[in-house]
């Protein structure tokens, strides 16, 4: 049976239509490759692209992904509103099919030796592939970004495990590793008041106090005046996207704002969503089994 890997890389560039295109190309050209899904945030610079496909595939097509944003991404001019600290910033591998997270494990740590070498770039093993435990977390790694980087890596904490012990001049570092499908979700409101995304995101982040598998900041947009509470969902399962996004309208009425609208960047398991519809629908004896889709495409 054919092992399948997502993966889900973040690259620091979400204005350049045509960078980006050349480092999706990479990946589109990859035989045995799927290209799932990629967009664009101006805002936060930055890309998240979603591709599956056997394991070897999947490094070769993110190998070749890394390299060539690399090549076409300069970390000493680029801004944006997202923290990163390279130019592909992170590299997750997701088990999807006739595979263990172990194995994933495994194959994301291929790839970040052949990154470290080939490339480079200095590797920092994160989530479950993760040398100790203070990287697992994923924040606390990229914490100071870029420019903090040529300092932080000089601890013994954060020492790479692959690659150089400096950042790359123009591509920073990068973070690989294996863990669980993760949802991007992002609430805007209509302020222009940042403290007021931050606080928000202060009371539904787990490490605040709030939602345990809930990762939070606020963030502004610019040219939408207003801002964000931007979220990364790390187990939807055990805290669900409906229950975050009331806290959140609730906290955004306190301060006398409204929730204008969400998002999801990438993709999302359907059982996230149908989980939501069957909570402000107040479904009866409702499941998965019910989606007409499952019933005709479903394994």
């Amino acid at each position: 049976m054919n092992k399948i890997v997502e993966c889900v890389p973040n690259f620091s560039e979400g204005r350049d239509k045509e960078k980006l295109e050349r480092i999706v190309d990479e990946i589109r050209k990859q035989e045995g490759i799927k290209l799932l899904d990629y967009s664009m945030d101006r805002d936060h610079n930055r890309s998240v692209v979603t591709f599956v496909g056997e394991p070897d595939q999947v490094i070769e097509a993110a190998f070749n992904a890394c390299k060539k944003a690399a090549e076409l991404i300069d970390l000493r001019t680029h801004k944006g509103e997202h923290p990163r600290m390279g130019a592909t910033d992170v590299i997750p591998f997701i088990p999807i099919k006739n595979i263990s997270m172990q194995e994933c494990v495994e194959y994301s740590k291929k790839l970040a030796k052949r990154i470290g070498e080939e490339l480079n770039i200095p590797v920092i093993l994160y989530e479950k592939s993760a040398s100790r435990p203070e990287r697992e977390d994923l924040a606390v790694i990229r914490k100071g970004e870029f420019e903090g980087m040529f300092e932080k890596l000089k601890q013994e904490a954060f020492k790479p495990d692959f690659g150089p012990d400096k950042p790359h001049e123009s591509a920073g570092v990068t973070a690989v590793g294996a863990r669980m499908p993760l949802i991007a979700f992002n609430v805007n409101l209509n302020t222009n008041n940042i403290d007021i995304a931050k606080k928000i995101a202060q009371a539904v982040r787990g490490k605040s106090g709030g939602f345990k598998y809930c990762k939070a900041l606020g963030f502004e947009l610019k040219e939408r005046n207003i801002v964000q509470v931007s979220m990364n969902m790390v187990d939807y399962t055990k805290t669900p996207l409906y229950r975050v996004f009331q806290v959140i309208e609730n906290e955004a009425n306190r301060y006398g704002v409204n929730v204008v609208g969400s998002e999801i960047v990438g993709l999302v398991p359907l059982n996230a969503l149908v989980d939501t519809a069957d909570y402000f629908l107040k479904l009866e004896d409702f499941s998965y089994d019910k989606v007409l889709e499952n019933r005709i495409y479903g394994d």
